[in-house]
């Protein structure tokens, strides 16, 4: 039997994990569940898959969560703060981690479970944004599998050879394909654009999402980001990633080779496909999703993405061909802006601009063999910069 932890299991990508974990039961058991403040729904999660640890990010939801399990047989154990998330990622019975929290607040456990060794099912991009060389070395010291959820880089990763980690050069491949949607305004004006609310930015037109990454998507820095994560995960610069939108979302991403020929890994847009791949890799099994049918989605369009409607794609590919601290300032204010706009201080359009002038404010840093503490400080400041651009209004 095999035990899985899912960090940030009342998110998208958590219930989608554990629908597909419930399809296999007599392969998997779920062994510790972990939120942030939604203490009434991890109750729920934990009667039903009777996991041996909770853990809330928040004291007082771990308090809540304690009181709702108050009663219940063979309760677990509850655990609070990112400490208790952190011994969740590293549980001896755990030996599939689920990397789901979102945003910066996912690096500390994932990385943690990486050093432990443990098959990291990576859908937490920032961990990679913020601390790509610190994350990949420790894969590499302690032996931990890495298999990517985000559905493009599962894709990728589908439609690469075994021997890739060698170099993409060294097996033929001559550029990567990352696909995005183009999100909900990716016909709209700028004078569109720039009038755009909340509710419209997180009505994406195919995925269901949580608000920040929605946003993310409207923006294209969730695709920005993916483009920085890519070339962490498979060896590579920005120069070999080249982004497309297609708005159907059915080709996940491909991957283009020396000789002339594009693989593709296609299906219909659904997160338990990527889960159920990196959980039975290297075998396959049933997803729950329904097989793609070609005949009635008739069509795939494909088109480059606007770099004057969407700056925060050009952004993260400066960020990425700079390098150093750069990565990790681009996250952190874009997470700051983001949460502004949600909150109404800042419009659309001003989301790149907070981010551009932090990034013009903040030196880069060399940050390969520094440690974790070095690039929590890194991003706390580049934080307070973005928000004391919003809270002066020179943004």
């Amino acid at each position: 039997m095999i035990g899985v932890a899912v960090l940030g299991s009342t998110g998208s990508i958590g219930l989608s994990t554990l629908d597909v974990l419930g399809r296999h039961p007599e392969r998997f058991q779920v062994v510790a569940l972990t939120a942030n403040r939604n203490a009434e729904l991890l109750a729920e999660q934990c009667r039903c898959y009777r996991p041996a640890v909770a853990a809330m990010a928040d004291p007082a939801a771990a308090r809540r969560l304690q009181s709702l399990l108050a009663g219940m047989s063979g309760a677990p154990e509850v655990l609070a703060g990112i400490e208790g998330l952190e011994q969740v990622a590293a549980l001896p019975q755990a030996h599939y981690v689920m990397a789901a929290i979102v945003g910066a607040a996912g690096l500390r456990p994932s990385l943690v479970a990486a050093r432990a060794g443990k098959r990291v099912l990576l859908a937490n991009k920032e961990a990679l944004v913020m601390a790509g060389a610190l994350f990949m070395d420790a894969v590499a010291e302690s032996g931990a599998e890495l298999l990517p959820i985000d559905s493009e880089h599962n894709a990728i990763f589908q439609c690469l050879p075994t021997g890739f980690r060698a170099g993409l050069a060294q097996v033929g491949v001559a550029q990567i394909l990352l696909t995005a949607s183009g999100g909900p305004f990716r016909d709209w004006s700028l004078e569109q654009i720039a009038a755009v609310t909340p509710e419209q930015a997180c009505a994406h037109p195919v995925w269901s999402m949580g608000r920040k990454i929605s946003v993310d998507s409207a923006t294209l820095m969730n695709k920005g980001l993916e483009v920085i994560e890519a070339c962490w995960l498979f060896g590579t610069g920005p120069e070999r990633v080249t982004v497309v939108v297609h708005p159907q979302s059915t080709v996940h991403s491909l991957v283009q080779y020396k000789d002339g020929s594009v693989l593709a890994e296609m299906g219909n847009p659904d997160m338990r496909t990527p889960i159920a791949h990196a959980l039975a890799w290297p075998e396959r099994f049933d997803s729950g999703v329904a097989p793609l049918d070609l005949v009635a989605l008739g069509r795939l369009d494909f088109q480059a993405p606007d770099p004057g409607r969407f700056p925060c794609l050009r952004l993260a590919f400066e960020a990425a061909r700079v390098g150093g601290s750069a990565p990790l300032v681009l996250n952190a204010s874009n997470e700051v802006a983001v949460a502004a706009f949600l909150e109404g201080r800042v419009g659309f359009p001003g989301i790149a601009r907070v981010v551009e002038e932090t990034l013009a404010s903040s030196p880069t840093q060399a940050v390969v063999g520094q440690d974790l503490a070095f690039l929590i400080d890194l991003d706390r400041r580049a934080r307070a910069t973005a928000e004391q651009l919003i809270a002066t209004g020179s943004v």
